[in-house]
């Protein structure tokens, strides 16, 4: 399967090089990074060492069978509009955030997936990426049900060795997802803390809050999420990655914009009766990026 990956920096990387042994692999990203891949290859310290060889560039390849958005939740209209002139089978989003589906289906002619990846990585420099944790990729289809361009994906990753969940509840689990981020991305993002500061203390008791508001504004949705079930993935998310650094964390050290209008924002937009907890998180993310921009 010839496989695109929009999006290459540590994670799209990352599943890019463990797909690449058995696929035709394109990684399309940043230059320093791309770059140094096609001309050196790719390699993988951490948990795995290898070192592979997949095609990299700045832009989508004319056509592909699967691409693979793993871009921030803002690039995900820009990322669109490109992979719009490309002639694809089926396109798939491990994305962060709520939203980014339906402005990849909004563009492109092919069936959209929804996905979530709990893998690790990080990017130590161009052409080397950190392993820092395994973990599942699970996919289906973006509504809910079965689809057989998603069984072939997930036949695919399975292939290469990548831990592949085939779902047929993918609304179900992205509302979950976001209930994990909402609670611990800007917390330890503002904190400065790593994700095992919320398994116990104020931390734990604040990031619970945000969980259930999520878990509640997902209820109102039509989604079967309980309050225990939102708290329970949170502590065990944050308890799995004790050691971990969130990426809005990552991204609030470098200076960076962050992801959270499609996290905890989009809980806020959603919701229809107040959520404290994630507004306040949400206005002092937003107060943090207004004194970055003013530097």
């Amino acid at each position: 399967m010839h496989i695109v990956v929009v999006g290459a920096g540590s994670l799209g990387s990352l599943l890019g090089g463990l797909l690449a042994p058995e696929h035709d692999v394109t990684l399309v990203g940043r230059a320093p990074h791309v770059a140094a891949v096609e001309r050196d290859g790719l390699s993988m310290t951490g948990l795995e060492r290898f070192h592979v060889s997949p095609a990299a560039r700045t832009d989508p390849p004319e056509t592909a069978d699967l691409a693979v958005v793993a871009v921030k939740s803002y690039d995900t209209a820009a990322v669109a509009e490109q992979l719009a002139d490309c002639d694809l089978g089926a396109c798939l989003s491990v994305q962060n955030g709520m939203g980014n589906e339906d402005r990849l289906a909004d563009a492109l002619s092919c069936p959209v997936l929804a996905g979530t990846c709990t893998y690790g990585a990080g990017l130590v420099e161009p052409g080397t990426v950190d392993f820092t944790g395994r973990g599942e990729v699970v996919l289906g289809a973006r509504a809910g049900g079965e689809l057989s361009t998603a069984a072939r994906v997930a036949e695919a990753f399975t292939e290469a060795g990548v831990a592949t969940t085939l779902a047929t509840d993918m609304p179900r689990r992205l509302w979950a997802k976001l209930a994990v981020n909402a609670a611990i991305n800007a917390v330890t993002a503002l904190a400065r803390v790593e994700n095992g500061a919320l398994t116990s203390g104020p931390g734990a008791a604040l990031a619970a809050d945000a969980a259930r508001e999520t878990a509640r504004v997902a209820r109102e949705q039509s989604i079967a999420l309980t309050d225990e079930r939102a708290v329970e993935l949170t502590r065990q998310v944050a308890s799995d990655t004790a050691a971990n650094r969130s990426s809005m964390l990552q991204d609030v050290a470098a200076g960076r914009r962050t992801e959270v209008d499609a996290i905890n924002g989009y809980v806020v937009e959603t919701a229809e009766r107040p959520v404290p907890v994630n507004e306040t998180l949400v206005r002092l993310v937003r107060t943090w990026a207004t004194g970055v921009d003013a530097d």
